[in-house]
């Protein structure tokens, strides 16, 4: 009994043809992964294959032409100062310690890239690089010709002036923690059990001026939430959230003021810090993980019109329209 082993490319491993094509007696199934092996030959980088085996994809043609717009380029572009330039690429072919090798050594390839940084999670390859001996859509097909193709869409644009801020949540949870801390600090003698007037009289009063920039300042995302939902007479999550935060709140002052207690303004002003730690660390983990994509990813960048001719030179011309 015969069996035959089928002939795998050395650089992305696809079986080859029964005529594989060789070089340097390595068989590769096109001619784009002989050229990516012989890029990284000649720049003496085939360790990238000591990682993984065929840790490569097979690269694929395509066309740029539109990242030559000067339009374009600069709304890609995080950063240009007429000299450096940094960008940021989703490549979704990005999938072994071998492409973290290869990407953040492109400066070997290309004197031009002064630095790649690599964002595996995320897929991301940011780049800097120099403009006086590189243009954007030289960067690009670089990344394309070494199996990397970056997907460049409507969304990086449109996602570029998003970048998420956190000031306003973390100024409202800095207060909320720096008056809980004092809330609590004051009810020592209360958890104590020292019964003295004069401590809770004070303290009482003390505790309802700390706790009244965390009801009404910290807390104030759940009153406009409230607000919203109920003016569409729907009753969201933040509801009886907020109830207990106002009920809390509303006993804990007529108990300091009318009883002379000590009220519950420690567990208020808690329950809101950890409400906002949670909202804070919740939206942090969502900005990492950028798994959602809308619409917006599936609309290009930018057209070429072709003309009746086929060869983009017919009665419509070729033109470059940016969204």
């Amino acid at each position: 009994m015969v069996t035959t082993t089928a002939t795998v490319c050395a650089h992305c491993g696809s079986p080859c043809s029964d005529h594989p094509i060789e070089s340097d007696g390595k068989p590769f199934c096109c001619d784009g992964c002989r050229t990516v092996y012989a890029i990284l030959s000649d720049h003496q980088l085939c360790q990238y294959y000591d990682y993984n085996q065929t840790p490569g994809t097979s690269p694929r043609q395509a066309q740029f032409a539109f990242l030559d717009h000067p339009d374009i380029a600069a709304q890609l572009l995080t950063f240009t100062n007429g000299t450096i330039a940094r960008v940021t690429f989703y490549v979704p072919t990005i999938h072994c310690s071998s492409c973290l090798y290869l990407l953040e050594h492109l400066y070997r390839i290309q004197p031009g890239i002064t630095q790649t940084r690599v964002d595996f999670l995320k897929k991301q390859v940011h780049l800097t690089y120099q403009t006086s001996r590189l243009t954007l859509r030289q960067v690009v097909e670089l990344l394309t010709s070494l199996g990397y193709e970056p997907l460049i869409s409507l969304n990086d644009v449109v996602q570029a002036g998003q970048k998420p801020s956190y000031r306003s949540l973390l100024y409202r949870l800095g207060v909320a923690g720096f008056c809980a801390g004092n809330i609590m600090l004051f009810s020592f003698p209360e958890y104590l059990g020292l019964d003295d007037p004069t401590f809770k009289h004070w303290f009482g009063r003390i505790n309802l001026l700390l706790a009244l920039p965390v009801v009404f300042y910290s807390a104030s995302g759940y009153f406009e939430s409230v607000w919203r939902s109920l003016r569409k007479a729907v009753v969201n999550i933040d509801v009886p959230i907020l109830l207990g935060i106002l009920v809390a709140f509303t006993r804990s002052t007529y108990e300091v003021l009318v009883l002379n207690g000590a009220g519950y303004y420690d567990s208020v002003a808690g329950l809101i810090f950890f409400l906002l730690c949670g909202k804070w660390f919740q939206q942090r983990t969502y900005d990492f993980l950028s798994f959602e994509r809308d619409y917006k990813a599936y609309f290009p960048l930018a057209v070429t019109v072709v003309g009746r001719g086929g060869n983009g030179r017919g009665a419509g011309g070729t033109g470059h329209g940016a969204w």
